[in-house]
């Protein structure tokens, strides 16, 4: 599996530093237990942390500190992979070995995905919600039928939309078992699954999405999206 769309930066160190919500923490840590790559990003993101914190408190920190980390993180000698960083204390971040949903998403779910209970979204799509302890994201599963569009919509914040199994195409994008897609105010799109298999995907948002379709805005407060 070759992993093509990552984590921003921006991302990554709100996780490492704790300071992302939870629905953010379970999208980042979901992508972390898929991808070796970010995981060894991650690694080095608090490794540099760690030498900056020492020279803050020997007081030989500067201003060109943060430039230094980011010429570090760019220079491709990550340190050695470990499992991430938790989201929350009990959901650790372990590569998936044999399971579709890799850990914490699926102790949030209660299983894999054959143990899961759908609720239909119209159209052919399903989805589950998934609760968590913050009030500044949604995060939901997803079922989009294969060869089928997701409604055009744009964003009133920003969306997290990762790939778990399946596939879609946005524009020009492909996005396969592990990709990560961050959209924001600025994209309106129509992502659609590709025809080989349905598309099963992990969206986290923190404001209603803005559909094109009157009909969509209409059923949008019965459909919580």
């Amino acid at each position: 599996m070759t992993i093509h769309h990552h984590i921003s930066d921006e991302l990554l160190l709100g996780y490492a530093s704790g300071t992302l919500a939870e629905g953010w923490s379970i999208a980042v840590a979901t992508h972390l237990a898929l991808c070796p790559s970010c995981r060894r990003r991650l690694d080095f993101m608090e490794h540099a942390g760690g030498e900056m914190l020492e020279m803050a408190c020997t007081d030989v920190a500067d201003d060109t500190s943060w430039a230094a980390m980011k010429a570090r993180l760019g220079d491709g000698k990550a340190s050695t992979s470990r499992a991430a960083a938790t989201p929350t204390p009990d959901k650790r971040a372990t590569p998936t070995g044999d399971a579709v949903i890799p850990e914490p998403l699926r102790s949030y779910l209660g299983g894999d995905l054959a143990d899961l209970k759908w609720k239909a979204l119209g159209r052919g799509a399903y989805h589950i919600r998934i609760p968590t302890g913050d009030r500044e994201t949604s995060v939901r599963l997803l079922r989009i039928p294969a060869g089928k569009p997701v409604p055009e919509h744009s964003h009133g914040g920003r969306e997290l939309t990762l790939v778990l199994k399946g596939s879609f195409q946005d524009g020009a994008a492909l996005f396969r078992r592990g990709d990560l897609e961050e959209a924001d105010e600025s994209l309106q799109h129509q992502p659609v699954a590709t025809p080989d298999e349905d598309c099963i995907c992990l969206a986290v948002t923190d404001a209603p999405l803005k559909f094109r379709s009157y009909l969509m805005r209409l059923v949008q407060p019965v459909l919580g999206i």
